[in-house]
C-alpha cells in the first residue's frame, strides 16, 4: 500500500497555488498530484516524497490534510496496459473509486494510483494476474 495525501481545497482563485507553495517551502516533492473538483471545493490528491510529513505540514498551514492507503500498480508504458489491469480487479468484482497515474522517472513503466473498494481482495487479484503492485518505499521516504 501507498500513503497518500488528500486535502479538502476551497475552490478559489490561488488556494492550489499556497498550497503547492507550502509544500515548496517545505522542501517536499510532490510526484503526483490530482484534483477533483465541483463549484464549491475540491479534492487534492498528492503522492510526494514524504506523506506524512506533508500532512503534517499542510495541517500546520491551515489546510486540512490527512493520509489515505491507495494501491500503487507498475503498469507497463504501452498500449492496454491499463486495460490489463482493470481486467484483472473487473473479474473479481472490485470496483475502483478513482484512479490517477504518472510515468516512473525511468520512463519504462507508468504507475498507476488506484482507490479501491476492497484493497485487500484487489491486492490478491492484481498478484494473480502477474501484476507488479509497488510499494510504498519505491516512491517516497517512509517517514
Amino acid at each position: 500500500m501507498v500513503e497518500q495525501v488528500s486535502v479538502f481545497l476551497e475552490n478559489t482563485a490561488g488556494r492550489l497555488a499556497q498550497l503547492t507553495r507550502v509544500l515548496g517551502d517545505a522542501g517536499i516533492n510532490m510526484r503526483a498530484l490530482m484534483v477533483a473538483d465541483t463549484s464549491e471545493f475540491g479534492v487534492v490528491r498528492i503522492i510526494c516524497d514524504t506523506p506524512r510529513r506533508a500532512a503534517e505540514v499542510l495541517d500546520r498551514a491551515g489546510f486540512g490534510a490527512s493520509l489515505t492507503e491507495v494501491l500503487a500498480v507498475e503498469v507497463p508504458d504501452r498500449p492496454g496496459g491499463l486495460a490489463d489491469v482493470l481486467d484483472a480487479l473487473q473479474s473479481e468484482g472490485i470496483n475502483v473509486e478513482y484512479a490517477y497515474c504518472f510515468v516512473e522517472p525511468s520512463g519504462g513503466n507508468a504507475v498507476d494510483i488506484l482507490r479501491v473498494e476492497d484493497p485487500q481482495r484487489a491486492r490478491l487479484a492484481l498478484e494473480r494476474a502477474g501484476i507488479r503492485l509497488v510499494d510504498g518505499s519505491d516512491l517516497y521516504q517512509v517517514d
